[in-house]
């Protein structure tokens, strides 16, 4: 009976960390391979700002000459589009200095910081920021 005894313990600790790795472990994943991530790092992409008064044009201009164009209006609901070109319509706020425009399990903000343009985007989660120097 004596020498189950530390099998029973092993068991036991043996299920202790299997729960413990089960509370880590739900969600959803996103692979990403290594050559795709390096080139989201090199890619250059212009953004184009335009404003007159609360109207903005928001340009942004990618590698191989692919362009996507948003204009809104502070406060007014405006059709949009995303960079992989799914439509939607979306309020532009501004909150605390920043531009703000949340959609469907999307959030995205940009503020100028240290003079550069800092766009964080989540989605589902998953959190994206990209910082712009001015160029011009």
């Amino acid at each position: 009976m004596h020498s189950k005894l530390p099998n029973k313990l092993s068991d036991f600790e043996h299920l202790t960390q299997i729960r413990a790795l089960v509370l880590h472990f739900p969600g959803k994943y996103v692979c990403l391979p290594a050559d795709k991530i390096e080139m989201g790092r090199n890619c250059k992409i212009v953004t184009e700002v335009v404003q007159n008064g609360n109207d903005f044009t928001w340009t942004q201009h990618f590698p191989g000459g692919r362009t996507t164009t948003n204009s809104f209006t502070i406060g007014k609901e405006a059709d949009m589009e995303t960079m992989g070109g799914r439509k939607f319509k979306a309020t532009v706020k501004i909150e605390g200095g920043k531009i703000v425009a949340d959609f469907p399990n999307y959030h995205h903000t940009a503020e100028i910081s240290g003079g550069k343009l800092v766009e964080i985007s989540t989605s589902s989660g998953v959190v994206y920021k990209r910082t712009s120097k001015k160029i011009a």
